[in-house]
């Protein structure tokens, strides 16, 4: 199958620069290593012991010859976990600019009406955004009221996990999200631990009986009471739990972050709003790929949707995505949320090969491949694909039962490929995935 024409052979020049940043040198395959050409990766992966039990598919791509290396099962359906985030990547870049827009407002005499655009990082506790805080801070002139800007998607999508509600990697989606949407309990030893917001400090009841989960912070199912268990804290720890949002909890949290009152009003969001803009949406997309974050996800498709109407929906905009730019892809997508929590989504490898090469007409590769997790350094590639210069550039996907990993690869022989490595429906350890599928790329890397 011949997809998009490749903008050109890079792979050995980026290779260079990244040696001369790193200083080192580039490394170079030894007369020992023996190619390793099409029909021995495919080996590699159909026969594979680990996998033997998974449900496998596989593509690579030479972007310079125009045409797949490899395809395994590339036709084939799979859930593709936090692969997802590639498309919200391509969405994001498609239709939202150069800075966030951070909230929405109108000046009426002495009051400021505001309302949310779906950012997800007003106080963010790891990003340090203060940007529309100080903005909504420094009006003092000014009566604050907020206005609940509409919003057609649930907080959980469809086939989240219900019951994970009280870990961090799923907090609830919304219009204006406030501290990430998490609580979060942090401890020194030999210290107290700390609670942010504190506003949520009153909610928390010590409990000494054991608990279902074995946590030591454990939420109500439907309320933002939470249940402490010390017997389950380490002498040091950093956790975070979601808590349930609403529009009266957006004004309570304001009104304690800003020190200052702030106003829920009832009425529909107002014709001629200014946009306040925020943070730099590249700033934003790398953290939703390098440690693959949940929320950062889902409100990047909800402030997508903003460029279409003031009605946020994550549904729309992926709607809106498929139809205007992704419609020749060679399999259409199962596409149900931002981030690849739900099991409801599938794409096929060779759809994941066609949209990074639309990446890559997006952005210039010394641009688009440090958004990416990168083997051996900060994200969920950190522990893997470790090398003095760093040759896989991509993103992971983990559920149940469920591991990918999809991006591009730099060969030592100065290549780049695209790759889609995608398994489902295993019983081993993930681990033990992980390392086969670490093992088959890296091998591709030296010898390809």
């Amino acid at each position: 199958m011949r997809l998009i024409n490749p903008i050109s052979r890079w792979g050995m020049l980026f290779s260079l620069l990244l040696s001369m940043a790193c200083g080192s040198k580039v490394p170079t395959t030894s007369a020992e290593e023996v190619r390793f050409g099409p029909a021995e990766i495919k080996k590699e992966v159909a026969e594979s012991e680990v996998l033997r039990q998974s449900f496998v598919g596989f593509a690579l791509y030479d972007p310079e010859l125009g045409q797949m290396v490899v395809e395994h099962n590339a036709d084939k359906y799979f859930v593709p976990a936090s692969n997802t985030k590639l498309f919200t990547f391509y969405a994001s870049l498609k239709m939202l600019g150069d800075s966030i827009p951070a909230l929405k407002y109108v000046s009426r005499g002495d009051s400021l009406i505001f309302w949310g655009t779906g950012d997800p990082t007003f106080t963010h506790m790891d990003l340090k955004n203060t940007l529309a805080y100080e903005f909504l801070k420094n009006r003092p002139e000014e009566k604050l009221y907020y206005v609940d800007a509409p919003f057609t998607s649930t907080p959980f999508a469809t086939n989240w996990g219900w019951d994970d509600y009280n870990y961090y990697y799923q907090p609830e989606r919304n219009v204006f999200p406030i501290h990430g949407n998490v609580i979060k309990f942090a401890k020194e030893e030999g210290k107290p631990f700390t609670t942010t917001p504190a506003y949520f400090e009153k909610n928390i009841v010590v409990d000494t009986a054991a608990s279902r989960s074995e946590d030591a912070f454990v939420r109500g199912w439907r309320t933002n009471k939470i249940a402490y268990h010390p017997r389950y804290a380490a002498a040091k720890f950093s956790t975070e739990v979601p808590f349930i949002t609403s529009p009266e909890m957006v004004v309570t949290l304001l009104a304690d972050t800003l020190k200052r009152p702030v106003e829920l009003l009832k009425a529909a969001v107002p014709e001629g709003g200014k946009i306040f803009y925020g943070l730099p949406t590249d700033t934003v997309l790398r953290r939703m790929l390098q440690v693959s974050d949940n929320l950062m996800a889902e409100q990047l498709m909800a402030l997508s949707s903003g460029t279409l109407s003031d009605t946020l929906s994550v549904e729309r905009a992926i709607k809106h995505v498929k139809e205007t730019y992704l419609a020749d892809l060679p399999d259409e997508p199962v596409w149900i949320d931002g981030s690849g929590l739900s099991s409801m989504n599938m794409f096929t490898p060779r759809s994941i090969i066609a949209l990074l090469q639309k990446l890559m007409q997006e952005r210039p590769q010394e641009r688009l491949l440090p958004m990416l997790a990168v083997g051996g350094r900060p994200g969920t590639f950190r522990n893997i694909y470790k090398a003095d210069i760093p040759f896989v550039f991509g993103k992971s996907g983990t559920l149940s039962h469920v591991h990918n990993q999809s991006g591009y690869i730099i060969t030592k022989s100065g290549k780049l490929l695209l790759f889609s490595f995608m398994n489902n429906n295993y019983k081993v350890p993930t681990s033990d995935i992980r390392n086969e599928m670490v093992r088959i790329m890296t091998k591709v890397h030296n010898s390809y």
